[in-house]
């Protein structure tokens, strides 16, 4: 059997015996019949492709997808467009920002792109497409997760549209998303990029429960036969508080209020009938190619000698899942038929960071494979990976970082076969 495999036997036999003390009839993976998932682009498999706010954005060229998914490489600088075009290309305005300063004095003005209509395709675009919908060259931890139970990908939320269409499954998860909403935010003086927050997410939870029109036995019965996915979620909230300000201070202010509406979320999932559920922690920020090249600094202690990433960027993710593991041990004891279940992110990625060779990967894991600039991260928001000044590496599978932001598909198996069993 293979790694991951029994990662997930192992994953069921805890989620129904470990926590509740309960055990199921049979205990195999066939037990779970669906997946519901919830986070942002390191758990989105379609949704920012149809968010206007974040429809054409790089992500659907190539080369993203092309480990697993076919889809060829840019080949380098694949368009004679001009850098300037980048922010249309983008939809973002921020990832064209050539410095500090211009990221911060950016922002989307339009925050009210609720409607779920793709965005009009531009005439003229001559590079290649990536149908993946994923931020990644290959699959995310989710797919790792959804193909060892054997079952078929949930349904991005936005490209459902009847009962039918999440009947096995729904992925809400949206690539730019908070866990905060914007309004909260920017009280806070924080700029964010995506209208969507966790809260948004279960408010479509709930909408996909009256859609379904089911009985409360018959609801009861479909969330206790389902994985519930809470992915990674805060990221966003944390950089952008780090961009607006260059003491970490207002960053680790949100900790308490990012952990409250995580519970938030639990609970709601829970009072739906939830039974199982999968909550991952925060990812190690200062390992981040893009937070390295964007925030650098001299002083002194400020990279930790053994991984070269930021320490007090890794502090406050540290901090981030101490508090989120105080929360889920207080929720274990008040719903003590519900399994909840960490997930750690940190560890693995901090491993391969660390000693790279011992896992397979290459001499420079806070590298992105895919983008340019050059120098220690290979990081620059004019050449992001998926736009025509963009270049790609020759092996992605040796990379940790896919585009200064995102996991490889190398990574992302890594995390995937290590964040329950431990290293």
């Amino acid at each position: 059997m293979a790694p991951f495999s029994r990662l997930l036997l192992a994953l069921a036999a805890v989620l129904l015996v470990a926590v509740t003390g309960e055990a199921d009839a049979g205990g195999s993976l066939a037990w779970f019949d669906r997946v519901f998932s919830f986070g942002d682009s390191l758990t989105d498999t379609g949704n920012s492709a149809i968010l206007p706010a974040t429809a054409g954005g790089p992500f659907t060229n190539a080369p993203y997808g092309q480990t697993h998914f076919k889809r060829p490489g840019a080949g380098g600088r694949a368009s004679n467009v001009v850098v300037d075009s980048i922010v249309e290309l983008l939809k973002l305005p921020y990832l064209a920002s050539r410095s500090v300063d211009d990221f911060r004095r950016r922002s989307l003005t339009d925050t009210r792109n609720a409607a779920i209509v793709p965005a009009t395709a531009r005439s003229g675009q001559t590079r290649l497409k990536s149908t993946s919908n994923r931020a990644s060259d290959g699959r995310l931890v989710i797919d790792f997760i959804v193909e060892s139970l054997e079952l078929p990908q949930p349904t991005p939320y936005l490209a459902g549209k009847t009962a039918n269409d999440f009947l096995q499954g729904v992925n809400f998860a949206v690539g730019g998303a908070t866990a905060l909403d914007m309004a909260f935010l920017k009280s806070k003086g924080i700029t964010s990029f995506v209208p969507i927050s966790l809260s948004n997410q279960t408010t479509w939870f709930n909408g996909v429960l009256k859609l379904l029109n089911s009985t409360r036995n018959e609801q009861r019965k479909m969330m206790a036969s389902s994985l519930f996915y809470i992915g990674e979620i805060g990221f966003n909230d944390y950089s952008f508080a780090l961009m607006n300000n260059d003491t970490v201070g207002l960053a680790e202010s949100l900790v308490p209020d990012i952990i409250g509406v995580i519970r938030s979320a639990l609970i709601d999932v829970i009072d739906a009938g939830a039974r199982r559920i999968v909550v991952t922690g925060m990812i190690p920020m200062g390992c981040e190619p893009e937070l390295l090249a964007l925030l650098p600094s001299g002083a002194s202690g400020y990279y930790d000698p053994e991984s070269g990433c930021i320490a007090r960027f890794n502090r406050l993710a540290q901090l981030h899942n101490r508090a989120l593991n105080r929360m889920l041990s207080k929720l274990r004891r008040a719903y003590r038929r519900t399994s909840i279940y960490y997930g750690d992110l940190y560890t693995p990625v901090t491993a391969i960071v660390s000693s790279p060779g011992e896992y397979g990967f290459g001499s420079e894991p806070l590298a992105a494979c895919c983008g340019g600039g050059g120098g220690p991260y290979n990081f620059n928001f004019a050449f992001f990976c998926g736009t025509p000044l963009s270049t790609t590496c020759a092996d992605p599978s040796k990379s940790v970082s896919w585009d200064g932001i995102h996991y490889t598909e190398a990574a992302n198996k890594f995390v995937a076969d290590t964040m329950f069993n431990g290293l």
